[in-house]
């Protein structure tokens, strides 16, 4: 769905990730980890095409991201970024704007758009707030009317860039919970996390990113086997029942 081909890119002619190069398969979710400022975000915006690459391409659904208009990119990929205003909006009149790409030059919602709209609200459970004010909303709340948003665009791609930062632990798992639930509809995610052992438990591919490099892009199964985690963030990492935890590797005297 999402390859990128040899891909450096960066800010003001500067690479901050090069030659980057996998695969992000059609109905999977492919998380991108590492430690900060190892370019994670870089690519998502990349993969956006709001950061063009200095070399190399990417190629979304087999073309070229350049080749698609604004308005097809639109309708193809829908973005969530970690950081963005909260308008003074009711919920709904949020998630309308998912429609944008569909609709006019006269942005009049047809029937079809309104069901849309509907379908994105009661799949994430925020028809219930319809007219309330966004700003009156909870961080994981308005979590989920974003998600309900980028649904109603209605894209096959979905690009996440830390849905879950500030957020409860409790909200966290909902939030990728919900996510999960989009994948397994028939959507491709691509996402940014900083919670290991979230990416290891919802993902079905992981990249792992180490100085602006891609260390490898592999299951997570495959990937704990490699012991490349713990080398690229100095931990050990252990399984404790179903679950996964991560202690500080100790350093020999």
């Amino acid at each position: 769905m999402l390859e990128f081909r040899g891909v450096t890119a960066g800010y003001g002619g500067a690479a901050a990730v090069r030659e980057i190069a996998f695969t992000a398969p059609k109905g999977e979710m492919t998380t991108l980890v590492g430690p900060n400022g190892c370019g994670k975000t870089t690519l998502l915006r990349t993969a956006a095409r709001q950061l063009p690459p200095l070399a190399g391409e990417v190629l979304l659904a087999g073309r070229p991201l350049g080749d698609y208009g604004r308005r097809e990119l639109a309708r193809t990929v829908a973005v969530l970024p970690q950081v963005r205003e909260v308008p003074a909006i009711t919920v709904r009149g949020l998630v309308s704007h998912g429609r944008f790409p569909h609709l006019g030059l006269g942005r009049r919602m047809r029937p079809a758009d309104q069901e849309a709209v509907d379908r994105a609200m009661e799949e994430t459970d925020v028809a219930r707030w319809a007219h309330r004010d966004l700003r009156s909303l909870s961080g994981g709340e308005r979590q989920r009317v974003y998600l309900a948003m980028a649904l109603a665009q209605d894209t096959e791609l979905l690009l996440l860039d830390e849905p879950t930062t500030y957020l409860d632990m409790g909200v966290q798992f909902a939030l990728l919970e919900l996510i999960q639930r989009v994948r397994r509809g028939g959507k491709t995610v691509v996402m940014v996390l900083h919670d290991l052992s979230h990416a290891l438990r919802y993902s079905q591919r992981i990249v792992l990113l180490e100085r602006g490099r891609l260390v490898c892009c592999a299951p997570p199964e495959a990937l704990l086997e490699s012991g490349e985690i713990d080398r690229v963030f100095g931990v050990r990492t252990c399984r404790a029942g179903e679950g996964i935890c991560f202690l500080p590797e100790m350093k020999k005297p």
